[in-house]
Formats: C-alpha cells, structure tokens, sequence
C-alpha cells in the first residue's frame, strides 16, 4: 500500500528528519515499510515549449521533425510521431537525462537516421493524468521555458510503500487519516481534528428538510452491519483537478472522473470503501440491501459477468441487483459523463462474509480487502459527509436534497480494559510512571480513567473491531511507542531447561538431514487440505468424502488430504517448468477416513527424482537404504508382489510402474514402496520426464524407540575386489530378479552385490543391466586365479538363470 507524506501532513506536522529515519522509527513502531519513493522530481526535469515547425520525416510515414524553442533564444528539434503536434501549441519537453517512473533514462538517439534532443511527454508519460492519446497541450498563456513542477504548482513527495501483511490486524490503517494517527503517536505531535465533531455539524448544515428521494432498508438474514446514503442534484461530471488526479496516482489509482475520483479519493483517506450510484439508474426510490435469492447473473464495473449464490448479499433497488455487497458495484448503476444526480453510499458488512464471497467469485478489490479486515460501523457517517464535502468543492452549485438515509446499523457496546501498571511494567521491563502510560495511550486516542496502580482504558471503536482485546494488547500499544529497541535487556532470573525432542521429532530431524545431505533433494511443504479435482487427476479412488470441509475457503482446499503423494505429483508438475533435474521431499501427515474414529492420521515422507532424460530408479533406492541405515530402521528390501499391493497406495492404482517397485518392510509388514510413476498418470499432470517416487509410512515407527544394532568391526587390511559385468534381461523383468539370480552363487568371498546401472537400447526388447560385485575376504588376500574363477562361475550362474553376458 502506498502511502503520501505530503497527504499526511495535511493532518499531522512531522519533524524535520531524514527520509530514512522516518521510515526506520516508523517500521519499529508501527509497520514495515518497504521501500520510499519521492515524486515531483520529474516535472521540476520537464519544461514548457512552444512548437514552431513540423515537418515529416524523410524515412518514415507516421514520425514528424518537430522544432521547438524553450525560451526566446533556444531552439531544439525532436522526432515526434504523436497525432495531436501542431505549429504554435505549447507542451512539456524532458531533455536528454531525464529520468522517468519506470527506470527508463532518456539518453541521446538516432530515430531512422535523424538525431532526437528529448521528447515530447504526454500526461500519462508524467504520471499528471490518464490520456496517452497525444502530448499534453496546455493553454496559450502557460509560461515557455517554466518547469511543469513550477507551472502547476506540485509539491515534491515521499512515499512510503508499506507491507500490507504488518497490517492486516489494523483496518484503521488503510487510510491516510489513520496513518496520520500513527505518525503523530510515534513522532509525538499534535493530530489535527480534521474530522471532529465541529467538521461534522459544519458539513450536516448542509442538509436540507426535504423528503429524501431515496429511502434505505435493510432486511434481516444479510451480512450489513449498517448502511447510510445521502442524495446531491447538480452535478458536472467532468476531469478531476490536478491535486486530485496527483494524489490518487501516487497510490497508484488511476484517474477516471471527478465523481469516481472523490469516491476513491475518500477510501484512501478514512481507510472506508464506498459507492456513489448514477440517482437515474435507481428504479422505485429505494435502496434495498437484501440477499441475491436465487443463483443469478451479475455484470459488475469491469464488465465481467459474475456468478451470484442466492445467499450472497447484494444492495438492490426495487427491481434489480446494483451491488455486489462489500466488492464491486454493477456496471448498470456507474456514474457516467451524463449523470447529474448522485446517491452517496457508504455501509459496512461482516469481514469474513465478504472474504468468503470475494474467493469464490475470484474478485479481490480495494473494497474487499479492507472490509475483510472488519470495519468499524461509525465510520459510515464520517465517509459520507467528506464525500460530500468534496463533491460540492468540486460542483458549488450541487444540492443535498433531504438528509442522510440509514438502516440496520449495529450498535457495538464500548470495550473497557482494565489494568495495572505494576503488570506493565513487569510485561515490559520499564518503570514506567502512571502518566506516561496514560500520556502514551491518549496519543494513540485510548481514553484512560484513574490514577496510580490502577487504570482503566476506553478502547476506540475503530481499534475495537478485532484488533485490542486483552491486557496485553494494551501493553504491545506501549511497548511500541517506547520502542522496544529502547527498552532494556534483562536475563530472566527464572531457571530455564532444554527440551528434550521426542522420538518422532528425532526421526523427523535425521530423516531430513539424510535426505538433504545425502539425496541431494530440498524439503518441501504442501497443504494437507486439497481439491477432489487434484485426487482425480491423479487417479486416486480413496476421496475422503467424509473428511471434506463444511466451510472451505475454496475449493482447492475443501477436504483433508489422504496421501502426500497426489501433493508431490502436483508440485513436481510445477517445477519440471524450471528445472530439467530435481529432488524433492516432504514430511507430513495424511488423513484416512475411520469407521470407529471418524479419521486417522499417518505420517508419511514422500521422496521424489525427476528428470527428463533418464530414471532415477537405482538413486531413488541407494538414498532410501541410507536414510533407513541411518535412522537404525530395520528393514528388508524386496520385489513388490502385484498379487500383494503395498496399503500406502490404492488397490489397482494406475500410478505404478509394472516391472519398477519395490516393497519395503519393516518389522514384517509392508510400510514402504519405491516405484517408477507410470506415464499414464505423468500425462495427467503434463509431466514430461521420468519420476521416481519412494514412500514411507513412519506411524508405527516414530515412537518406538529403535535400538543401535550396527556392529563396528575394524577395517580389514586385506584388499578387495571389484567385477562389473552387464548381462541382458527381458524389458519387462525387474532388476532386482537380476541381483537375486546372482546372489545364488554361496560363495564366502562375495562382500556385496548391487545394480549400478540400467541401459535399453533403442527399439530393443532387452535392456542391459550392469552389476557391481565385490570379492573380499577378511582373513587372506585372494589371488587372481580364485578371482578370476569367482567370476566364471558368476557368469555361468546369471546365464543359467536367464541373463547372459552382454556382448
């Protein structure tokens, strides 16, 4: 959110310090503050020159040669191929080094062989306006050779872009006059009552005792917390001023008329989202907020057709739906150049209802987010007057006709919190006298009663809403405007003891060493709430029908996820975008649906090899049998039986490789499988490339302490020996089947046998499996005929078993 210093000043006078010390004392005691811009710099580059030749350009059919004077002596000539450059008008020039908004420096340059000394700027170019149409021409009388900063009199400003997230507590500080607050609070000056109770009567003798054109109501079972309107006849919708377009566009608002201007203009600067209705387009003098009652159609401003429920609230005149509430008005009830009359609405509407229909229908809007953030209902009286206020600066000859409309407001009693400064002071570390806590509180406008230990505090009603509740929300108050970098450190005097991790999270923690140092794959951290959509890309039939939630935000996440896996194929799907080879894994729990216990929750790691040119298979295997040596899981590593699925998958699931899984068990049961993903569903999720998943059910596990069984024995000072061969195997036979056949020769001197490779040729039916064996033995050094004739038989017994040697 953008924030106008110079806007923030018209009701606060800040000290004279540096931009960056006001950002920094304003990030520790209030909100981040990202980054700060100054503005007014460009028009202070950019001067007023008179056009007195044109001519086209040799070489091109649209540019002209365009010669200027930027006072009685000077003359310069740029390439222009704006439509409107006439001999005799005056427009803005920004010679060569002016540099603009989006980083872009003009430097000097050849257009189709003719140097150019500038531009010529239109107002969008300048950020003074919307018309990008032509260049901006001012009047005849405007000065030749005065800057435009000078000419239109705009003042240079720092704006501050602050984080939304620090302040999505706070709904009082999404508009400048809450800011101001906050500015005056933290600099310790005086706040201007800008909109006090003398500017509100001032405003309300404005009214007349005519009967209001429009009358207001509210029916029961909607989501208004209170709705005023107010009617003005006499308009001119027309361009705004240029204060006006100015401070709108450095909070990155653009410009559309006066009426929409003021409208948007009054949100940003009491934080309270409005509309204002074309009167005209009002049918049966009445304003009627009510729900939609039936699902139906909605065209809203930005002409996109929206799908309404019949419980969504909208405001509606006797005929027809004009807005939806708390999100966007509709397109039939705008204001336009034509209208002369105006209906002025300001309301307020419950947070989490507007959030829940902003989702559903994709449309987050300034509106939105503010009222989601819920609003403090006394505010809508306030909105509407300084509307008014703005409309008849803008159109003194304007009318109020009758007096303001209201219906349904919601009246919330005062919140007093009671406290001690004792309690302050021990929370905060200070000693803090009873005064200077009441001296804090009041300039952040809290109203305090009693003296000395006890003290009671008034809270306004726009920090009410959900923001201050408790004690130490009051204490957080002043703890911040002392400045917590002011206070003190002190070591606790109470005696302190680590905590000792429990046997699941010990696991957890090793697991997640291994696999980052060891399987070179980077953790990651899904949603356990997911979408029936994702389960049925990924062909999973358990959907957890029963575990689905009866006030999901959305519905990509509606119900409780019943294996990580669907999760890892999504998030692969994504990455494969970016990268051509990755590893990736996730720690975290899956929900079952329980006949006895309504759910069940596993603990599950997932681990998965991506890459596009070849599998993984061999590596995912290798980094599974050294994260279960490593974590002293007993396991044994098999063949996966189809006649036997592994219960961490669907019975039949599609997902599984026929001839590339492996069962892992660990105490005699099956809780893990390595599998290469079948294309089917790789196709499902566009995934173009080899993936290799291995799972891991921890539930039984976790919480069994696993004892050391390693035994150390000293190294052996006698030398072994390594043999590859690589034999051939149908397409379809398991690897694994290749390292059983070879371990049917009992021979004392075999250490270990492992695949360490796997080739398939190019429209074959065999594929070439390579084999590591190591000949050791730990009483003697075997000599090369005992080897040599370790590895006949080898040889003899693999192509006995149906794998010869490779040739």
């Amino acid at each position: 959110m953008k924030i106008s210093i110079d806007w923030i000043k018209d009701f606060v006078n800040l000290p004279d310090i540096s931009d960056k010390e006001l950002s920094e004392k304003f990030t520790l005691a209030t909100c981040e503050v990202e980054g700060v811009e100054k503005t007014g710099e460009l028009l202070n580059s950019v001067s007023i020159v008179e056009v007195v030749g044109k001519e086209k350009h040799p070489d091109s059919d649209h540019l002209n040669l365009v010669t200027f004077k930027t006072n009685d002596l000077d003359i310069k000539q740029v390439v222009c191929g704006a439509p409107n450059v006439e001999i005799g008008i005056k427009v803005p020039f920004a010679p060569i080094g002016t540099s603009f908004p989006d980083g872009f420096t003009l430097v000097p340059k050849k257009i189709r062989g003719i140097m150019s000394e500038g531009m010529l700027c239109s107002e969008t170019e300048l950020g003074i306006g919307s018309d990008d149409s032509g260049l901006k021409v001012f009047p005849n009388d405007a000065p030749v050779g005065k800057t435009l900063g000078e000419y239109l009199e705009v003042k240079q400003n720092l704006i501050l872009d602050i984080d939304n997230k620090s302040i999505t507590h706070r709904p009082d500080l999404w508009g400048h006059y809450g800011m101001a607050r906050e500015f005056s609070a933290v600099f310790n000056t005086p706040l201007k009552d800008s909109f006090g109770t003398q500017w509100i009567e001032q405003i309300k003798s404005k009214m007349t005792d005519e009967t209001a054109p429009v009358t207001v109501k509210v029916e029961e079972g909607t989501n208004c917390l209170g709705y005023k309107g107010l009617t003005v006849e006499g308009i001119k919708v027309e361009e705004s001023p240029l204060w006006l377009k100015q401070r709108l566009q450095e909070c990155e608002v653009r410009s559309i008329n006066s009426i929409v201007d003021i409208s948007n203009y009054v949100m940003l600067e009491l934080g309270m989202p409005n509309h204002i209705f074309d009167f005209d387009k009002i049918e049966g003098g009445e304003i009627i907020i009510r729900t939609a009652g039936q699902d139906q159609k909605f065209v809203t401003l930005d002409e996109e057709e929206r799908e309404l429920l019949a419980k969504d609230t909208v405001v509606c005149d006797s005929k027809k739906p004009l807005v939806i509430a708390g999100i966007m008005g509709g397109l039939e009830s705008g204001v336009t150049e034509n209208t002369t009359k105006i209906f002025i609405e300001s309301a307020n509407w419950q947070d989490a209802e507007v959030r829940k229909t902003s989702t559903r229908l994709g449309l987050r809007t300034d509106s939105s987010q503010r009222y989601e953030k819920c609003l403090d209902t006394t505010m809508t009286e306030r909105t509407i007057l300084r509307i008014l206020e703005l409309v008849l600066e803008l159109n003194p000859d304007a009318k109020v006709v009758g007096d303001i409309q209201s219906d349904g407001i919601i009246k919330k009693d005062d919140l007093n919190i009671d406290i001690t400064v004792s309690h302050i002071n021990s929370v905060l570390g200070e000693e803090l006298t009873s005064e200077k806590i009441t001296g804090i509180l009041e300039s952040l406008d809290f109203k305090v009663t009693g003296s000395g230990e006890k003290l009671s505090v008034l809270v306004p009603s726009y920090r009410a809403t959900k923001d201050i509740e408790f004690e130490c929300d009051i204490i957080e108050e002043i703890g911040r405007i002392i400045g917590y970098d002011n206070i003190v450190p002190v070591s606790p005097l109470n005696e302190t003891s680590a905590v000792r991790l429990s046997s699941a999270k010990v696991l957890q923690r090793k697991i997640q060493d291994i696999l980052v140092l060891q399987g070179r794959s980077l953790e990651i951290m899904t949603s356990p709430l997911i979408s029936k959509k994702l389960l049925e890309r990924a062909e999973w039939d358990t959907l957890n029908q029963n575990l689905v939630l009866a006030n999901a935000m959305s519905t990509d996440r509606e119900r409780m996820r019943p294996s990580l896996v669907p999760s890892i194929l999504e998030s692969v799907a994504l990455n494969q975008k970016h990268y051509s080879k990755f590893g990736m894994f996730e720690h975290g729990r899956a929900y079952l649906e329980n006949d006895k216990t309504f759910s069940e929750e596993r603990t599950q790691v997932v681990l998965a090899y991506f890459d596009k040119k070849e599998s993984r298979f061999l590596e995912a295997r290798n980094v599974f049998e050294s994260m279960m040596s490593f974590t002293k899981i007993p396991y044994q590593m098999e063949q996966a039986n189809p006649k036997f699925p592994t219960p961490l998958l669907p019975t039949n699931w599609k997902g599984i490789h026929p001839t590339e899984q492996l069962d892992i068990k660990v105490m005699g049961k099956v809780s893990g499988t390595i599998f290469t993903v079948h294309p089917i569903i790789l196709r499902n999720f566009k995934i173009k490339g080899n993936l290799v998943l291995a799972v891991l059910d921890l539930t039984d596990i976790q919480d069994k302490p696993l004892k050391d069984k390693t035994k150390y024995t000293p190294l052996s000072k006698f030398p072994s020996s390594t043999f590859d061969c690589t034999v051939e195997a149908d397409l379809k036979t398991p690897v694994a089947d290749v390292v059983s056949a070879a371990k049917k020769l009992r021979s004392k001197e075999i250490e270990s046998i492992k695949v360490v490779d796997v080739f398939t040729p190019k429209d074959s039916d065999k594929k070439g499996v390579t084999i590591r064996i190591v000949f050791h033995d730990k009483d003697k050094t075997l000599d090369g005929e005992l080897i040599k004739g370790l590895e006949d038989k080898l040889l003899k017994t693999l192509e006995k078993e149906g794998f010869p040697l490779k040739v």
